[in-house]
């Protein structure tokens, strides 16, 4: 079987609203002008030679082999940088340029391996193919000198660089540049000696190379290949799915030979990628086939016995009668589940309509809850919505980018990359943050405002921004007037006015110079189109809620929505958050958003599944933990989440775990919350399943199978088997049921249908009557509350509780980095960590030296809630008095040490404002020993029990 690959056009498309006409080999042909003769003959199908060209990347025009004549013209112009004009007369074949083309491929030849029975790319070679289409019979040079004894580079544990095959064409190093954004690969040297060469002729491991893949793509030859490749064989099919990593949700082809994948493939027609990739997307996809997948459901009576494998009917069976028991003895609110953001919409949907229909009670809850929440509250009240506004590539008509409390191009990385496209062409970038992220300084990008804010102060400071707006009268008051009540308006701006709100009041506070914050809100303000995006450093807050309020109300002061360039715009942490809150996951909340109580909602859905429901809120995660503790919440069934690992004042999480009488974990490693499991159901990839994830642009996307379910069953099945065994009837065969089920009872998903995903690739959600194929801009006429108008609400900066003091004078603030996601439990079991292997503490140059800490060194922090330890890493991104650590590694303790403060209207936890102490130590933390001591008995435990046939 071959596999059928995307068409490349040669060159990008053009924008351009006016076309013209011209002739193509005696083919009439209408392009858009600024179109290049080689994409408007390979409109037609007249497919020009081309090594150089791509489509992904602007033209080049170094290879010559794409030369064309034009009648009357003089010459062989190269196709890929010759635009239409109207009424050219093209030829793009005859003998001349045959010569031409066989005489330029004759002198690339001369000097490459005549190796392709044996080459990797073999089959998949555009210079063997060139070779072929231009009719080289024989190579008549013998160089003197070649490269054909060049030096591998072998270092990137994902790719290899073979120089011998280098053709120089500049496209990976075009690639880095446009795509990615990195320019971490040049080409060294002149004539002879030209060679690409990453940051200096370093090795690609030692390089500014972030391995996102994109070089790799671009390549023509087998140059830079992928390891998995070289070791497997060329692939034979591929099935196009999105990938389970964060929230921009990137399309990938998985190219496969029968059911092993042999790579991920960007799509090209990925709405939300546009072909690019990551590092994770594109390379970090072992850990599906990892040793560690456990694939038999196991039982166990107590967290001290061994694990017991069974049959899944007597897993599901015992999970389904603990579940019984515990309700007959404590009451029907005694058990509840948590979903994960890491599953389809299909699979959360269907797990808290278990909860609700077949549990009988609304304790339902998912990570969303420690992450956006605040999200979901503040843009519903405001907006009345709880999504952002925007499509990615609304950035792209952006004039002034302000970035709050995200690390795009860690967190976020293809849409970084985008961002910062768009900071080259020109865009002014304002980033709001209390540590120096990537994006402040990296090639051709430069912040005009970096606003180091201190940790805790978000509201304070956006308030002070909402005085300049007001007091300087750079309001849009046509907007506010049309679109916003009046009234409320009012209000805000008499409340933001107050002079305790001016910078000059505020900077003892966030201390941020009152005359940058000033300069930075006029630079937002008076932009033609201004952007906000935003991230956790906003939401994980104890007025994360209240921040969510103050960003959306500057947008609607200044206009900045409705239209391209403009908006509010969560950037989601993972792949499916924006989806497991549209699916009803929330305690309070049905499906679309609608409250327990509404009598009509409720209504609705005791009619559709034929039960009834409560109308009272359920618990929330952390009051399942309190319940826990006072023996009246005694049963839980948690889907992909690791509550153990990822929660706050992990202590506190753990001692709940262990006073549970039954925990059913479903994932597919025994992760750090399975560790506390009585009953562990097997899940499934999502390689292993058909469904869709919910970007940050409300994006719904295909996923879809690739490959067999390891442990049987996709995660759906399985939650549709312990229903049935509880006693509440499902039977659905397809998770595309479940999406007709989820459009016929949301309205905002009214119109969304498998046939429709694949057929548009992706939709985007409100996709309904009024919008039948989504909605890419959001609020474009009114918004979605009940009278249409924007609500503008008080913001009064309230401190947190959370204060420093001589015992504990240092704020710890936490964050991701690119190679590593969430807890870990993936990206820990892929090479990712060639460059991430444990959390590490940033702390900067003065405090350390007060401490007498250098880069290394290990360092115990100790906070109110508890102590860890990690290893230091001296550092200027952090700014003094502020400490900085990653939370991707269980053994790390980053949650031991977080407190239970919260975001007062959703129970978000303030990740981001730890009070701690950091002293030099010579031995983990005693959390850190005993939990390693839990650790490793619960991997012998899991030793005991399992088959090794």
């Amino acid at each position: 079987m071959s596999i059928n690959k995307e068409k490349d056009f040669g060159t990008p498309a053009s924008t351009s609203n006016n076309l013209v006409t011209l002739e193509i080999d005696g083919f009439q042909v209408t392009a858009p002008a600024g179109t290049s003769v080689m994409r408007a003959a390979a409109s037609i199908g007249i497919e020009i030679p081309k090594l150089c060209a791509t489509d992904s990347i602007e033209p080049f025009g170094s290879c010559r082999l794409c030369v064309v004549q034009i009648e009357g013209g003089r010459g062989m112009p190269a196709s890929c940088t010759t635009p239409v004009a109207e009424g050219l007369k093209i030829v793009t074949q005859n003998k001349k340029l045959a010569d031409v083309r066989r005489g330029i491929m004759e002198l690339y030849i001369s000097d490459h391996p005549l190796d392709c029975l044996t080459c990797s790319a073999n089959g998949d070679c555009e210079l063997q193919d060139m070779a072929g289409v231009v009719g080289l019979r024989e190579v008549r040079y013998n160089p003197i000198e070649t490269h054909l004894n060049a030096e591998k580079d072998h270092s990137n544990p994902y790719f290899s660089f073979d120089p011998s095959k280098c053709i120089v064409c500049s496209r990976c190093v075009r690639a880095c540049e446009e795509t990615q954004g990195t320019f971490a690969l040049t080409i060294d040297g002149r004539g002879f000696d030209s060679k690409v060469s990453p940051s200096q002729n370093q090795p690609f491991m030692d390089s500014e190379c972030v391995s996102c893949g994109a070089c790799v793509q671009a390549c023509p030859t087998a140059t830079l290949m992928e390891k998995s490749v070289i070791d497997n064989g060329q692939p034979e099919h591929a099935i196009v799915t999105t990938c389970a990593y964060c929230g921009v949700g990137c399309s990938f082809r998985a190219e496969m030979k029968g059911e092993q994948v042999i790579r991920m493939v960007p799509h090209k027609d990925g709405k939300a990628n546009h072909g690019h990739s990551c590092v994770k997307g594109r390379f970090a996809f072992g850990y599906a086939t990892h040793k560690d997948r456990i694939t038999k459901p196991m039982i166990r009576a107590s967290i001290k016995d061994a694990w017991r494998e069974v049959s899944w009917e007597e897993a599901i069976n015992h999970a389904a009668s603990e579940l019984k028991r515990i309700q007959a003895k404590y009451g029907k609110d005694s058990i509840g589940g948590i979903t994960s953001s890491r599953c389809t919409n299909e699979e959360v949907y269907i797990m808290q309509k278990l909860i609700r229909a077949g549990f009988g009670n609304n304790n339902v809850d998912t990570c969303a809850r420690v992450c956006h929440s605040p999200t979901g509250y503040g843009l519903k009240q405001t907006f009345g919505e709880s999504s952002g506004t925007q499509d990615f590539d609304s950035v792209m008509k952006a004039d002034v980018i302000m970035v709050i409390g995200a690390n795009p191009t860690d967190g976020h990385p293809v849409f970084g990359s985008q961002m910062k496209k768009r900071l080259r062409q020109g865009a002014k970038l304002i980033v709001v943050d209390p540590r120096e992220i990537d994006l402040i300084k990296s090639p051709h990008v430069k912040a005009s405002h970096h606003l180091k804010l201190r940790p805790s102060t978000n509201v304070a400071l956006i308030n002070a921004l909402g005085h300049v707006v007001v007091t300087e009268n750079l309001l849009d008051e046509a907007f506010v007037n049309e679109r916003c009540e009046v009234a409320s308006f009012a209000k805000w701006k008499t409340f933001v006015a107050q002079e305790h709100n001016s910078p000059e009041a505020s900077e003892s506070i966030t201390g941020v110079p009152a005359a940058e914050l000033r300069a930075a809100a006029r630079l937002y303000a008076m932009a033609d189109n201004a952007a906000i995006y935003y991230g956790l450093g906003v939401t994980e807050h104890s007025q994360g809620s209240t921040m969510v309020i103050g960003i959306a109300n500057l947008a609607m002061a200044t206009g900045n929505l409705g239209h391209d360039g403009v908006g509010v715009n969560p950037l989601r942490g993972q792949n499916n958050v924006q989806g497991s809150c549209d699916m009803g996951s929330f305690p309070h909340e049905f499906p679309g958003y609608r409250h327990v109580s509404d009598p009509v909602t409720h209504q609705l859905f005791e009619n559709a599944w034929q039960a009834e429901l409560s109308a009272e809120p359920g618990l929330r995660i952390p009051n399942m933990f309190e319940a826990a503790l006072d023996k009246s919440f005694m049963g839980l069934y948690c889907e992909g989440e690791d509550i153990a690992q990822s929660d706050p004042d992990i202590k506190h999480v753990h001692a709940a775990l262990r006073a549970m009488e039954c925990v059913i974990v479903q994932d597919i490693f025994l992760n750090e919350t399975a560790k506390f499991a009585h009953v562990f159901l097997p899940g499934s990839s999502f390689l292993e399943k058909n469904g869709t994830f919910t970007n940050a642009e409300r994006r719904i996307s295909p996923v879809r199978k690739v490959m067999s379910p390891l442990a049987g069953y996709q995660d759906w099945e399985v939650t549709q088997m312990l229903a049935n065994a509880m006693g509440y009837p499902m039977n659905y065969s397809h998770p595309s049921e479940i999406m007709d089920e989820i459009a016929r009872l949301t309205p905002s998903f009214s119109g969304v249908s498998y046939e429709k995903i694949d057929r548009l690739g992706s939709v985007q959600w409100p996709c309904n009557d009024e919008a039948p194929e989504g909605t890419p801009i959001m609020h474009t006429e009114h918004f979605l509350r009940d009278n249409g108008k924007g609500l503008f609400m008080l913001t009064e900066f309230v401190p947190t509780a959370e204060r420093v003091t001589g015992k504990y004078p240092l704020i710890l603030t936490t964050g991701r980095i690119l190679s590593q996601y969430n807890v870990g439990a993936q990206t820990r079991r892929t090479e990712n960590v060639a460059w991430h292997s444990e959390d590490r503490l940033e702390i900067h140059p003065h405090d350390a030296e007060d401490r007498g800490v250098k880069t290394g060194d290990w360092v115990g922090i100790k906070s109110r809630a508890g102590e860890t330890v990690l290893r230091a890493l001296v550092s200027d991104r952090v700014q003094p008095g502020v400490v900085y650590t990653t939370f991707h590694f269980p053994e790390s303790g980053a949650n031991v040490i977080t407190t239970d403060n919260s975001d007062w209207a959703t129970n978000c936890p303030e990740y981001k404002v730890t009070a701690v102490q950091i002293t030099k130590v010579s031995q983990p933390s005693e959390w850190q020993q005993e939990y390693h001591a839990f650790s490793e008995k619960q991997l012998d435990l899991l030793e005991q029990g399992i088959s090794h046939d």
